[in-house]
This record gives structure tokens, C-alpha cells and sequence, in this order.
């Protein structure tokens, strides 16, 4: 990237500073130094090169694949935006301004690689990204380290990503606490639902906490 705007400088500036943007460059080679966003990029190689495999895509379709890639990475929820809605704030709502959205397509994860078209394919691999990428994006909203350090409990209000498996691409189940229900110990380990499909009672273990945006008391507190 840092050649390219060095050898077509004069109207990638001239771009970039009619949109305000202002480019800064990491050195080259110390990825370390991109801290949260390279850690992304990391998992997106690895589990990239699982479902690619030893299949030769064009520029076409590998532009398309990432594509839906990026879509399904921005569409993962990263904290609450309100103590009231299901509605959490994602990177698509500051890339676009609205939740990312997309057209279902049928599972091609059971069907044979050498039936599919080449679209079918790249769906398949997409879908098989997304089986990947998801469970290991969850888990780390759950880290709940034994014996080292105290942790919150689930808390009335708490907006909460519910694990399930087989969801198509770039679905979430985003649920709000209604009810805690602690155990003989005084800690949370099941509560009451509340979503646009009614109420339940699910484990704590099946739930991914999402992160409280600092909301000034005068207005809310998650």
C-alpha cells in the first residue's frame, strides 16, 4: 500500500484530502506495531487458507471472496449501542451507516467440490469461513479465566450474543437479560432472554457477553 501511494501520490492525495483522510503508515514489516486490526487480519489469512485449499481462483473471484469476507467481518456485533434495543453497534454501521445485510443462499457445505459451479464454490468457501471464524469470534467475547481474576456476573440489561450452530453468514442471535437467576454460590449461571422471538432461559455458557459502551449515568447505564 505505501508503494502505491508513493507511485500515484499526486492524485491519491489529492483524493484522499477531499475525503479527510489522512493516511499513516506502520513500517514496513512490523505488523506488531497494527496491534488490534493486524491480530484481525492474522485470523482472516489462516482461516482463508483452510477453505481455499489447493483450489486456483482468479482475480474476479478471489476479489469476490474477500469481499464477502470483509461484509461478514463487519457485520459482527462489537458492544451495545443502547440499554434497550437488540440492535448492537457493528463496523458496517460506521462503514455504511446501516447493519449489514445479505440475500440467504443455500448451504453448499455438504455438496461435493467437483458439482459446484463457480459461484457455488465460492459460497461454499465463504460458508466454510464463516463456520471457522464465527465460534473462534464468540470465544473470545466468553474468556472466563479460572482462578486468576474475578469477572462480572451477567447483569439485567446485559446485551448477549447466543451461540448457535449452523447459522448462515453474518446472522446473529442478539438477546437482552431479563432476569438473572444466581446459584447456591450467588453467581449468575442462568438467565431469562428476552428476544423478538419471546422469552427463555438459557446457561450462561451458551453466551457471549457483549462489551458496555460508557454511557453517561444522566442518561443510561448497561
Amino acid at each position: 500500500m505505501y508503494k502505491l501511494v508513493q507511485s500515484h501520490n499526486k492524485k491519491v492525495v489529492e483524493m484522499l484530502a477531499g475525503e479527510n483522510i489522512d493516511w499513516q503508515f506502520i513500517p514496513p514489516h512490523s505488523p506488531h506495531f497494527g496491534g488490534l486490526w493486524e491480530a484481525v487480519v492474522k485470523l482472516v489469512k489462516q482461516h482463508l487458507r483452510r477453505v481455499v485449499g489447493d483450489s486456483v481462483l482468479n482475480f474476479e473471484e478471489m476479489c469476490t471472496l474477500l469481499a464477502q469476507i470483509e461484509a461478514l467481518l463487519n457485520s459482527r456485533p462489537l458492544c451495545a449501542s443502547s440499554d434497550s434495543d437488540l440492535d448492537p453497534l457493528t463496523p458496517s454501521r460506521f462503514l455504511i451507516g446501516r447493519p449489514y445485510t445479505a440475500i440467504p443462499e443455500p448451504s453448499f457445505l455438504e455438496t461435493p467440490i467437483n458439482r459446484l459451479g463457480r459461484w457455488d464454490l465460492l459460497q461454499n468457501m465463504m460458508q466454510g469461513f464463516w463456520q471457522r471464524w464465527q465460534p473462534d469470534y464468540l470465544t473470545s467475547l466468553q474468556q472466563r479465566p479460572k482462578w486468576r481474576e474475578a469477572k462480572r456476573d451477567f447483569e439485567v440489561g446485559d446485551l448477549v450474543i447466543l451461540k448457535e450452530p449452523n447459522l448462515p453468514p453474518s446472522q446473529w442471535l442478539l438477546e437482552r437479560v431479563t432476569e438473572v437467576h444466581p446459584g447456591e454460590d450467588g453467581h449468575v449461571r442462568v438467565v431469562t432472554l428476552r428476544t423478538k422471538r419471546g422469552t427463555f432461559m438459557r446457561p450462561v455458557t451458551k453466551l457471549a457477553l457483549l462489551p458496555c459502551p460508557e454511557i453517561p449515568s444522566a442518561v443510561a447505564a448497561c
